[in-house]
């Protein structure tokens, strides 16, 4: 299993855990639980996974983290 892989399906059981919130609060508590526990490292990974398709991840762990990428954008 690739490094990508891990994170997609880490990504993926966070997303199932908040998912019973329903999509507007999910993405948020998803986006903040990745800023909170994940590292800077596993973060940039998982935003460059995104941008490349975002192949396996659930629609909520990918719209969290497409809002980790627009904070994380520069202005």
């Amino acid at each position: 299993m690739s490094q990508d892989d891990k994170l997609v399906m880490m990504a993926n059981q966070i997303g199932r855990f908040f998912a019973a919130q329903g999509e507007a609060r999910a993405v948020p508590a998803i986006a903040d639980h990745l800023r909170k526990f994940w590292t800077p490292r596993m973060r940039a990974a998982i935003i460059a996974h995104a941008a490349a398709g975002g192949a396996g991840l659930d629609a909520l762990p990918l719209s969290a983290v497409r809002t980790l990428a627009a904070a994380a954008a520069p202005v």
